[in-house]
């Protein structure tokens, strides 16, 4: 099996909880290098890995094809560009950038160094969006005319991170962070809408960044979705609300790979590794042939992040298509861009 080696450009969260894991277990990937300005944290689990102190040193290591940019996003553009330049394939986590502007010089750099750029869009291979997937493609609801996607949280007190806290820094808040996989999402189910509003703003107060947002998005055909994001939601509401003239279908958010990788679950290659579900998590209520109501519960099968390095790999290896390909991700990064311009305008904004 042909062997990838990969950077990783920080050793924090995202480095522990969604890449190191996945790139340490496939086959087909090896980490041979770290940035950590000041600590050695990675060698517990990722001893064959050198330490570089700086994203600037690590680029120098010739051997590496592959690297990560899981750096806060305001620093996403400078070592993205870094990299590129540097010759490395690249993988970004999201959100992609703080603006349209750095999105698309990255993109078009990329294609000009014949390299390619992949956004960490990890939602995608969720249990709930998949299963959403699922029961669209299979046309029960008939033709969709409401939907609204909600990432909820229950966090009232800051959690001290600046870079996602800071309301004077570009990028920063919920609309960025939760919202970038909430756009993605209704992109990929429903395509690019036509126009949309927007309410962003900070239910702690304005000495922090926007941890409240919601989008309407409007699409042909009277279709209506709605994005929405709260972090004052004790009781949990459906995550996905689907209604079209045939039925509706109501899914909870139920995947859970993150919290089972945070408490130090190891992923495996090629197979299911979280835990498995003990009730159902959906309701689709629908209009059969004979016009008869059928009312189900539903149980969406186990997503895996794996998967995404999967298709990495096969990209790199047998030319397959690229997971969440920057070009296609620019779409989320206009969606978020024109959310902040619909509230400076207090107006509906055409996209």
């Amino acid at each position: 099996m042909q062997l990838v080696k990969a950077g990783l450009c920080a050793f924090g969260m995202s480095g522990k909880v969604f890449h190191a894991p996945f790139l340490k277990e496939h086959p087909g990937f090896f980490i041979s290098a770290v940035v950590e300005r000041s600590k050695e944290e990675s060698k517990e689990k990722y001893s064959e890995a050198t330490i570089y102190r700086s994203v600037e040193d690590m680029l120098k290591q010739e051997d590496i094809e592959l690297v990560i940019i899981n750096t806060p996003v305001q620093t996403h553009y400078e070592y993205a560009k870094k990299a590129l330049e540097a010759g490395k394939n690249i993988i970004v986590e999201k959100p992609f950038t703080v603006n349209v502007s750095e999105a698309e010089k990255l993109v078009e750099l990329a294609e000009e160094r014949g390299l390619f750029l992949s956004v960490y869009q990890n939602r995608r291979f969720d249990r709930d969006f998949l299963q959403v997937q699922k029961i669209l493609n299979e046309g029960k609801l008939g033709n969709i005319k409401e939907a609204e996607i909600r990432f909820d949280r229950f966090r009232t007190t800051p959690s001290g991170k600046q870079h996602k806290e800071n309301p004077h820094q570009t990028g920063s808040g919920s609309l960025h962070d939760l919202g970038s996989h909430l756009v993605d999402q209704a992109v990929q189910y429903f395509g690019y809408p036509e126009k949309l509003f927007a309410d962003v703003f900070s239910m702690k107060g304005p000495e922090f960044a926007n941890d409240y947002f919601e989008i309407l998005l409007y699409y042909k055909n009277n279709l209506r979705v709605r994005l929405k994001s709260s972090v004052f939601t004790k009781e949990a509401h459906y995550a996905y609300s689907i209604h079209g003239d045939r039925g509706s279908f109501l899914h909870e958010r139920t995947d859970n790979q993150e919290n089972e990788l945070v408490a130090g679950a190891i992923p495996v290659y090629g197979e299911e590794w979280t835990m498995p579900l003990k009730q159902p998590d959906g309701i689709l209520n629908f209009l059969n042939e004979n016009s008869e109501t059928e009312r189900i519960l539903t149980s969406s099968e186990a997503g895996n992040y794996m998967d995404y390095y999967q298709q990495i790999y096969e990209h790199i290896v047998f030319g397959y298509a690229l997971p969440s390909p920057g070009r296609e991700v620019i779409q989320n990064m206009k969606i978020i861009d024109a959310s902040l311009e619909s509230v400076k305008k207090e107006k509906i904004i055409q996209l």
